[in-house]
């Protein structure tokens, strides 16, 4: 026997229904999701608005205005605590440029004394004197005549034949073929290296009865160079003082 249809108008069932609502959801059903969404979020949002307010809900007037001159109170000790702290540091940053400033001075110091003391070679323009004995020797007297005019003109440093540094306490002796500078030996001729301006110290030699004068009368000639560079290597040794002592105060 033929196996017949199911009618078309037989109840599909409570299951399938739900299927096809989910599946294909019809417009009401669309409004109805969207209200019910809505109606959630403010819901939820309510509840978190009430957790919130109830922090301090529970605390009287007095008790609320109490903290709130705590929380200024720890807000100004935090400010003058912070305005203290950059106070020491610009004082600290001010104490080291001092210390920075000193210090610079104090090598600034050392430096110049060093050279003044003949304790360091040196470098820089000046003059050439070469003196060379033609029809006489040359007398100590002109030749301390000449160092010392050329430190009384702005003469730096002061080298004598390449070996000997000339320093305020440098000793000269007369002595056979030439002179003891500080205990060495110097002979003719003499090549003394001068640093400083060059265009003061050569005329510091050229005036009336001045050195060149004095060495011409010992039967001396005397060549003069202006050079923009001159090396000085030789140093005076330092010697320490035996009885004096620098003074504390």
């Amino acid at each position: 026997m033929p196996e017949q249809d199911p009618p078309e108008d037989i109840d599909p069932g409570p299951r399938k229904r739900i299927v096809d609502g989910l599946l294909k959801p019809t417009r009401r059903q669309v409004v109805v999701g969207v209200l019910l969404a809505v109606v959630g979020f403010a819901a939820v949002t309510q509840v978190r608005a009430n957790q919130t307010d109830d922090t301090y809900s529970g605390q009287r007037e007095q008790e609320l205005i109490d903290i709130l001159s705590a929380l200024a109170g720890t807000r100004q000790r935090a400010e003058d605590e912070i305005a203290e702290l950059e106070q020491v540091r610009d004082n600290l940053q001010d104490d080291t440029s001092k210390r920075e400033a000193a210090l610079e001075q104090a090598q600034d110091d050392v430096d110049e004394l060093s050279v003044l003391a003949g304790l360091v070679p040196v470098t820089g323009p000046g003059i050439r004197i070469t003196i060379v004995e033609d029809t006489g020797r040359v007398s100590l007297s002109s030749l301390l005549d000449t160092i010392q005019e050329l430190r009384t003109v702005g003469a730096e440093a002061m080298q004598l034949n390449g070996t000997v540094r000339i320093v305020a306490q440098t000793s000269f002796e007369e002595t056979e073929g030439g002179f003891l500078v500080d205990g060495e030996l110097v002979e003719a001729p003499y090549v003394l290296d001068v640093i400083g301006e060059p265009s003061v110290l050569a005329p510091a030699l050229e005036f009336l009865l001045g050195p060149r004068a004095q060495l011409e009368e010992d039967g001396a000639e005397l060549d003069v160079d202006e050079l923009s560079s001159i090396d000085i290597e030789a140093v005076h040794e330092s010697e320490e003082p035996d009885f004096s002592t620098p003074d504390p105060g």
